[in-house]
């Protein structure tokens, strides 16, 4: 990238990569890897019209790991500095070496196999630099929360807007002959209006975040759709005790894939510590959901064409007709399972959860339809999931609906099950598709659940 980007051009970073590993070698180490990154971005927030904190970060760091042994009796080091001077290397790859010379021999650990490496990564074009000035980051954010304020009088108050924009790069590199990196950004629109006043009170929020600025919604639609948000919460009420249908929205139907992922990824399944242990090759979903893996999609927010370790990503069906195909593994967890790696050392990579019988028609009304009487949930509170067991228990607001129509808004309530029955009762997935993070669904409809309130 050229110099008003960044300091360095990524040609600089491969050499300081080259360095390190040299450096890694002369020292004594068997394999080394290192990651250099640099980075520069713009925060601000604005608070009922006025400037709250502007923030501006201009980041740099490398991290090197040092391996020593052959296999099955290796032992590992890490270190980092954010000084790039030569000495600064040597000192950095030294005390990684030291570190490795007294941590015990792990049979797991080591570098990627030579043939699973990405050598030839290609541009996913995954940088959009957006070098906005303090004064327009400003604007922006103040017409967006200006939007949800005039909206409607009872919105009161609001918890701020923020505009972020950030790019950053990287080379990573390792001694087995893998080198690759690439620049790549991501900026975000967002606020979080509050309606009501004294005890009846409600916030809501809602943003938008892309690689491209130029794709960011109109910060006056993000501000006005928040502020519709929080002024239908208003008078909400409790609900007694029941069982019904439960319709996930889209950004938390993403949270249910993201339960799905940390089930089945390798670290959770060789500490035995997965409801979903031994689910390869089985039924884990009704036979219509289908879950895809596409890493290579130009510009996404969750592309790559390798993973944290170097190795090469690839689209992949993580589960078919409801049974799982894969799972998500890095290089570590995948010896310690008997596998080979998934090229997901850091995470899934733009997955997508559809339904074979999801019409182009299945908008969100149409969902509520095919809820007819239930739950819709638009919120959730807490932490109440127990990948162990699979239960699912959550602190809950959203509205009850009646032959397809929103009633009221519902508040202090709890949602619970299991995720083993939610992803087997899985009715129908909405055409409403919704991206947050690398995941990718549109609402979700659970036939049963219980609701639990006064």
């Amino acid at each position: 990238m050229s110099n008003p980007v960044f300091t360095h051009s990524q040609d600089q970073l491969r050499q300081l990569a080259q360095d390190v590993l040299r450096f890694a070698k002369e020292k004594g180490a068997t394999d080394a890897a290192v990651e250099i990154s640099e980075g520069n971005g713009l925060a601000v927030t604005v608070r009922k019209g006025n400037i709250e904190t502007i923030e501006q970060n201009k980041d740099k760091g490398i991290g090197v790991t040092v391996y020593l042994g052959e296999e099955r009796h290796i032992r590992r080091g890490d270190a980092s500095t954010s000084d790039f001077s030569q000495k600064s290397l040597q000192d950095t790859v030294e005390a990684a070496y030291n570190i490795a010379r007294f941590t015990a021999e792990d049979d797991c650990a080591g570098l990627p196999d030579a043939d699973t490496l990405e050598m030839h990564p290609r541009d996913l074009q995954l940088c959009y630099p957006w070098l906005i000035s303090t004064e327009d980051a400003v604007d922006i954010a103040q017409r967006c929360e200006a939007a949800a304020f005039a909206v409607d009088k009872r919105i009161t108050n609001s918890e701020g807007a923020s505009v972020y924009a950030q790019q950053s790069h990287f080379v990573a590199a390792n001694t087995r002959g893998f080198m690759g990196g690439y620049p790549y950004s991501r900026h975000t629109i967002s606020v979080a209006p509050i309606a009501g006043k004294g005890a009846n009170m409600q916030r809501d929020d809602w943003y938008s975040s892309t690689r491209d600025p130029e794709k960011l919604a109109r910060p006056e639609d993000i501000g006005r759709y928040a502020a519709e948000r929080a002024l239908a919460r208003l008078n909400g009420r409790k609900l007694d005790t029941r069982k019904c249908p439960v319709l996930f929205e889209a950004p938390l139907a993403a949270g249910l894939l993201g339960s799905f992922v940390q089930a089945v990824s390798g670290g959770a399944l060789y500490r035995k510590s997965s409801f979903l242990l031994g689910a390869l090759g089985k039924q884990v979903f009704a036979p219509h959901i289908q879950v895809v893996e596409d890493p290579h999609i130009i510009g996404a927010v969750g592309s790559s064409p390798f993973d944290e370790e170097g190795v090469k990503t690839s689209r992949r069906d993580v589960v078919t007709d409801g049974v799982v195909q894969g799972y998500f593994l890095s290089t570590y967890s995948s010896r310690k399972l008997g596998m080979k790696t998934t090229g997901n050392a850091g995470g899934s990579h733009n997955l997508s959860l559809v339904s074979s019988l999801t019409q182009e028609g299945d908008s969100f009304a149409e969902m509520l339809k095919k809820l007819d009487t239930g739950l819709l949930v638009t919120e959730l509170m807490g932490q109440g999931v127990n990948y162990v067991t699979g239960d699912y228990s959550r602190g809950a607001s959203g509205y009850w609906v009646e032959k397809g129509v929103i009633q009221y808004p519902v508040e202090e309530i709890t949602i619970a099950g299991n995720l083993k029955d939610m992803f087997m009762q899985i009715v129908a997935v909405g055409a409403d598709t919704l991206i947050r993070g690398t995941k990718r669904t549109g609402s979700i409809l659970i036939e049963n659940m219980t609701v639990a309130g006064n």
